[in-house]
């Protein structure tokens, strides 16, 4: 039974290729609306999932050392598109966030539409990044990309975000229940990397991750 153990820092090497992987130009490339604006499927890509304010955009700022390539909203839902960027030789690709409860019904309906055939049309996608914010672990939305990932042969690797937040004793209980969850998915990787933007906490790690990827 996979149980999910937490990655380890990188060694040495694999440290050393993602700082010069994440060392280079990243660009916002264009923000997508529907699948025919799609940029051409001429490379690798990874995609950042998740709820609504779970740290999107701030997690793909601090990868990238840019404090404004991704933007952050204060208001849950903000984000309508798919937005690529470029870190040669890759794509970055941040989804619209999910489980905007205030958003009007139509726009919802549109935003997951989108969503759904991305995840399931988009070859060059090799690995989804699904985040989960540590203070409250995973929820029946994130439930339903999970089994959308499954259909979609997606593979996915959880990325708890904003670890400094809530103290040890609430990390390990909410890394237990994400792990419950996780069993139930073929699809998931099977490392959890927990992260702090804002302390750098697991960086080094998430971008060793990305650059082995790229070096297979």
């Amino acid at each position: 039974m996979t149980t999910f153990p937490a990655a380890q820092p990188p060694e040495p090497l694999a440290e050393e290729a993602g700082r010069k992987l994440f060392a280079r130009p990243a660009e916002f490339l264009k923000g997508v609306v529907a699948m025919d604006g799609l940029p051409p499927a001429d490379r690798l890509e990874v995609c950042f999932a998740g709820r609504s304010n779970v740290g999107k955009s701030t997690l793909i700022n601090a990868l990238t050392g840019r404090k404004a390539l991704a933007r952050a909203s204060n208001t849950p839902g903000r984000t309508q598109e798919i937005n690529f960027f470029t870190l040669d030789p890759l794509y970055l690709v941040d989804l619209p966030g999910y489980g905007y409860a205030k958003a009007p019904v139509a726009v919802v309906e549109k935003w997951q539409r989108l969503l759904k055939a991305y995840l399931s049309g988009r070859a060059t996608l090799r690995r989804a990044f699904l985040l989960i914010d540590s203070r409250h672990g995973v929820k029946a939305v994130d439930e339903e990309i999970m089994s959308l990932l499954d259909s979609a042969a997606v593979t996915y690797q959880v990325v708890l975000t904003k670890a400094d937040k809530p103290n040890s004793r609430e990390v390990a209980a909410v890394l237990g229940q994400v792990r419950g969850a996780l069993a139930k998915h073929p699809a998931a990787y099977p490392e959890l990397i927990i992260t702090s933007s804002e302390k750098g906490d697991g960086l080094a790690t998430l971008r060793s991750a990305i650059a082995t990827m790229v070096s297979d």
